[in-house]
């Protein structure tokens, strides 16, 4: 019998294997990125103490009422704009990005390209 791992499974395995070259700092930290599949989720976080700077994600009342749906690549390019804007407001200009082993397309892909137009560098 051929046994299949799950994509969580594999989605996982990618993440620790990213993490161990990906890491946050004060100056440069990690914008962390999960989605499942009813929301997306946005955080900005400073490894070193293990801090959230910034956080944002669909569930919020403010971010849901903007959106007609919470779970498509209009949501997670909106979520972008949004963790962008509280991060310049915390004075945060750079990060790391996070994919958080799932593929860069998507929604994933929209979220970054939102974030650096909204004044993000990464």
């Amino acid at each position: 019998m051929i046994n299949k791992k799950s994509r969580s499974d594999v989605r996982v395995k990618k993440h620790r294997r990213l993490r161990n070259r990906i890491s946050g700092t004060a100056e440069q930290p990690r914008l962390a990125v999960f989605r499942s599949n009813n929301h997306m989720y946005a955080q900005i976080i400073d490894d070193t103490v293990g801090n959230t700077l910034v956080s944002a994600s669909t569930l919020q009342k403010d971010v849901k009422a903007e959106l007609d749906k919470t779970n498509d690549v209009a949501a997670a390019a909106y979520l972008g704009t949004v963790i962008a804007k509280k991060a310049l407001d915390a004075g945060i200009t750079t990060v790391v990005f996070d994919r958080g082993g799932f593929i860069y397309q998507g929604k994933i892909r929209a979220l970054a390209e939102a974030a650096r137009e909204a004044g993000l560098q990464f």
